[in-house]
């Protein structure tokens, strides 16, 4: 997973809505959102402008992970 960066707020709107249904995401309060590597072709390709920041920590993938155990 990835964190990227949108330029403003209308243009994390957007992105946001394009990956819901496509991607999991997730976006933080302080602008930052956390995407699959695999979504970032897709983002360009809708003409989303993004910075990439980094890789995602394991404190940053640890919510995103399904704890639950799979019922036999």
């Amino acid at each position: 997973m990835i964190i990227i960066r949108f330029k403003d707020s209308e243009t994390e709107r957007k992105a946001i809505g394009y990956l819901v249904g496509r991607f999991p995401c997730k976006s933080y309060a302080d602008g930052d959102t956390l995407v699959p590597k695999a979504a970032l072709a897709h983002l360009a390709d809708e003409g989303i402008t993004f910075t990439v920041i980094g890789s995602a920590t394991y404190e940053q993938l640890a919510p995103l992970r399904n704890t639950a155990a799979v019922a036999v």
